[in-house]
């Protein structure tokens, strides 16, 4: 069994430890889940060479129905179809700018502050482009399970300045892609994104 299957089983092992925890009211039933969440814990400590002591601290407690978490981005075009693209502090490689959903904000409110905080480019929203489920994507593998909501938007002001915890902005054609942050987006999904965003037939992309 390959590393991304174990992870994903890992996932699923951890998530149905988390229902069982939260619904059962019987002691026994609720030992037997605890004891399934700390398998889970195992499996991911093999595949990791990481403690589990670490693993649970890394890993908040769940209090309710656990579900996917969600990460939000911006694909924008300027005059030349370059497509404007950040740098992240934490691995040095380039995405499109976005990050993980905020409670109290929609997901436009996010995506268009996330831009203009990466960027400095103030932009609004076109459309929805793409709801990607990770999982069924070429990432490297992670332990969380994650959607991704990509929305097309248009500049309509702003100036290119990478903001905090981003190393640097710019725009980028197609053809001459810098190395991406593959944890964030993949090279296919751009093609993909840079043909939904340009076609006059505007399409939705869903898993």
């Amino acid at each position: 069994m390959d590393p991304t299957e174990q992870l994903n089983i890992f996932k699923r092992i951890k998530s149905i430890s988390e229902i069982g925890l939260i619904y059962a009211q019987d002691p026994y039933d609720r030992e037997r889940y605890e004891e399934l969440k700390q398998i889970s814990f195992k499996l991911l400590e093999g595949i990791s060479d990481t403690p589990i002591d670490v693993l649970e601290k890394f890993f908040m407690p769940q209090e309710d129905y656990p579900t996917p978490k969600v990460d939000i981005r911006g694909f924008v075009l300027n005059e030349k179809d370059e497509i404007l693209m950040a740098r992240e502090s934490l691995d040095g490689k380039w995405s499109i700018p976005g990050g993980w959903a905020d409670i109290g904000s929609t997901p436009s409110e996010i995506v268009v502050k996330e831009i203009e905080e990466e960027t400095g480019i103030i932009a609004e929203v076109v459309r929805l482009l793409a709801v990607y489920d990770k999982r069924m994507h070429p990432h490297p593998p992670a332990p969380n399970y994650v959607y991704k909501m990509i929305f097309h938007c248009r500049i309509v002001g702003g100036e290119m300045n990478s903001g905090f915890d981003i190393l640097d902005a710019n725009f980028f054609s197609l053809d001459n892609l810098p190395e991406l942050s593959e944890e964030r987006i993949l090279e296919s999904q751009l093609k993909d994104l840079f043909q939904m965003a340009t076609s006059l037939e505007p399409k939705t992309y869903f898993d």
